[in-house]
């Protein structure tokens, strides 16, 4: 046993042996907990890491990125730092993504990025370790649930609970998940896109595909590569979705410069390109995101797809953001579409909602 924890054991021995009450000691020894420790929700995205703490919110939302000595493999940097050198990196760094469609690719890389985190939010309050919430794909297998899991005790956790992403967003937003209304969640992060729908505290019908936020990216680095002759990083390509990416047409049309190197010649070389051109780029990949909505609500019992019908579609994670998907959908589906409020932060902030009472939220914790 940690010497936190024997310390926490013998300080309610201490009040128990003072003839302080059962319920008083439990709640002291609570409170002596929380004084030395700061539990801790985690959305471990492949694109993205956030962290709640409790009592503080939203304390980190990082790259999940780790740059390595490439010999040794020791951590140089995590997180922004190591965004930083991505695609700028010296022959003896690697600029690694420990997570690959939501779940863990590398495991020890996890672990150290999990470890820093940790730590980081930690602070003087390391006597106690924390309990820590994290989310993981509703299509995740019990083998990559045991690997978070681990990832997360070795990083320093005290206990691990694991809840599904799209019922993270769903309690994030504020959706009535324990009645008995369905309610259906699309959340689009960087490796998989989540959609859900849910009732009575329980996931009734779900699908998990990897199509999402990072393939999205990579299309448009190799439509570049192949109708303009151009070589661009991940960054660049991200920029340009942001900036001009669209599910449906537009009015005014937009364009936006691209640098990068030219393939034959192999100079840099600056282009303008148009929201119609990357827009037809990333059609593939949305109709697979727009059909797997729509088979997720074929697949939804009569009762709960009515409820759907008023309460509408709630969008959530990065990909929510992209021009036009959500009317995108209502032409496809003829339900209501919304974009949550901030949406890239619904499922970390669900994870808060948890921590504030995991007991009552025991029914949703794997």
């Amino acid at each position: 046993m940690p010497n936190s924890e024997i310390l926490l054991t013998n300080f309610a021995g201490l009040l128990f042996a003072l003839s302080i009450p059962v319920g008083d000691t439990l709640a002291m020894a609570l409170w002596f907990s929380n004084l030395f420790s700061n539990d801790i929700g985690i959305d471990l995205g492949t694109a993205n890491t956030l962290i709640y703490v409790k009592g503080q919110g939203i304390v980190i939302n990082e790259p999940s990125i780790v740059a390595l000595e490439r010999h040794t493999r020791k951590p140089l940097a995590i997180g922004a730092q190591a965004k930083e050198m991505l695609g700028r990196e010296k022959p003896d760094i690697e600029v690694v993504r420990p997570l690959r469609d939501g779940v863990i690719a590398d495991f020890d890389v996890t672990e150290e990025m999990l470890r820093f985190f940790i730590s980081k939010v930690q602070k003087n309050k390391l006597l106690v370790r924390p309990r820590v919430v994290i989310c993981v794909p509703s299509g995740v297998t019990p083998v990559e649930m045991r690997a978070v899991s681990e990832a997360a005790d070795r990083a320093g956790a005290r206990e691990v609970f694991l809840i599904k992403e799209p019922m993270a967003a769903a309690i994030g937003v504020g959706l009535p998940i324990a009645d008995a209304v369905g309610s259906m969640v699309v959340d689009i992060g960087g490796g998989t896109t989540e959609i859900a729908v849910i009732a009575l505290s329980g996931i009734v019908t779900s699908r998990s595909i990897k199509t999402a936020g990072d393939e999205l990216t990579e299309v448009i680095v190799q439509f570049l590569k192949r109708k303009h002759n151009l070589l661009v990083g991940s960054r660049s390509a991200e920029q340009i979705k942001c900036a001009i990416g669209t599910a449906i047409g537009l009015e005014e049309e937009l364009q936006h410069m691209c640098r990068g190197l030219e393939m034959v010649q192999a100079i840099p070389r600056v282009i303008n390109v148009h929201s119609k051109e990357i827009r037809e780029a990333l059609a593939g990949s949305v109709n697979a995101i727009v059909n797997a909505v729509r088979r997720t609500l074929e697949q939804t019992p009569p009762e709960l797809a009515a409820d759907i019908l008023d309460n509408g579609i709630i969008l959530t994670g990065g990909g929510a953001l992209l021009r036009g998907l959500d009317r995108r959908l209502v032409n496809e589906t003829g339900l209501p579409v919304m974009v949550a409020d901030d949406p890239l932060t619904c499922v970390v902030r669900g994870t808060g909602k948890v921590l504030a009472d995991i007991h009552g939220y025991r029914n949703v914790l794997e």
